[in-house]
């Protein structure tokens, strides 16, 4: 049978402290709580038994809570830390973050927000070595849009994962754009969201930033949850039944008219299309050109192309060894194809 997690927390008011060891040991994990009311009890505690988590106030006497994370990361560096202070300042963020923190939660003040603490925790608990991103320590990244969206803060996160960048923007809690590759908004906030290693940092808020990105940040995870399941259980099928899927979901795109996918040597997926096989080769030739003249100019593998016909607009788009042939209507604007071209994006990722 596995041990119980056991947590630490440290606060110099007893009401607060009584509080969340009650929510905490309530977590589905069922931890094991001790609570110490100074930094002298809490580093004692910690001194003689193994913690998963030590979950402190800042503002205290005598020792603050930026001493007993300081002591705490240097002598036991495995521990997860979590700051849940009323200090509403981003310099103080700022601290806890570089100090080693994996958490700064502003104490909730509503049921939503108590939710969200409460996940938090639990998620950090739930944490296996080796695994998700790491910034300070190891989280996922629902876990950081989490974070910051508990706390109200307005920050770019940036995310780095095998030669890729992805950013997102957070603005008093709510998420209003994101970017990487050549998607923005919704469409890249999913692909970022969908990498599962690499590493981050959260960077001061960029006024200005335009938003591109309408819903609530908790509908844009729940969005975000469901076309992972959707994804996780086409994949069971088998890799046909992925494409497939994927091309039902671009179908409904308002202004495609057909659609060719091919992966490597495999058999192209289409709709809308005769004579698939010739559209495929075509294809597949135009790529290689246009990747020979990338190297010839030294410009770098071809990403997308646009082109008009009179009869349709046409748009290519390459990935590693797949590639994707649109036709959309041809009064289609290229301003309007490329907002298209980042919706088949974010579900060809």
């Amino acid at each position: 049978m596995a041990s119980k997690h056991k947590v630490l927390i440290v606060d110099d008011e007893q009401v607060l402290l009584d509080l969340y060891a009650e929510l905490v040991r309530a977590l589905p994990s069922h931890p094991e709580v001790h609570t110490a009311t100074s930094g002298a009890r809490a580093l004692a505690l910690l001194e003689s038994d193994d913690f998963s988590l030590l979950l402190t106030d800042l503002h205290m006497p005598k020792m603050d809570g930026f001493q007993i994370l300081l002591m705490a990361r240097r002598n036991y560096p495995a521990l997860r830390t979590a700051v849940v202070t009323g200090m509403a300042d981003q310099e103080y963020r700022t601290r806890a973050y570089s100090i080693g923190a994996d958490l700064y939660i502003e104490k909730p003040q509503s049921r939503q927000e108590l939710k969200l603490f409460i996940d938090c925790i639990e998620g950090l608990l739930d944490k296996e070595e080796g695994g998700g991103f790491r910034g300070v320590q190891n989280k996922n990244l629902v876990d950081l849009v989490q974070m910051e969206s508990l706390s109200h803060s307005s920050s770019l996160l940036r995310v780095l994962q095998s030669g890729r960048e992805g950013r997102i923007w957070i603005l008093d809690g709510e998420v209003i754009d994101a970017e990487t590759d050549d998607l923005t908004g919704e469409p890249a906030f999913k692909r970022i969201m969908g990498w599962r290693r690499g590493s981050f940092e959260i960077l001061p808020p960029e006024s200005g930033r335009e938003r591109r990105i309408g819903i609530s940040t908790q509908s844009l995870l729940l969005d975000f949850a469901q076309w992972t399941d959707e994804k996780t259980e086409a994949t069971k099928l088998g890799g046909h039944e992925e494409e497939t899927n994927v091309l039902k979901a671009i179908t409904q795109i308002r202004g495609v008219q057909s659609v060719l996918m091919r992966a490597g040597k495999g058999k192209p997926e289409s709709w809308g299309l005769e004579e698939v096989e010739r559209h495929s080769e075509v294809g597949g030739a135009l790529i290689e050109m246009a990747t020979e003249l990338g190297q010839k100019l030294s410009a770098g593998p071809l990403r997308r192309a646009i082109a008009g016909t009179p009869t349709r607009k046409l748009v290519m788009r390459q990935r590693n060894d797949r590639f994707m042939l649109l036709g959309l209507t041809a009064d289609t604007t290229n301003e309007e194809a490329g907002h298209i071209l980042q919706r088949v994006s974010g579900e060809w990722s």
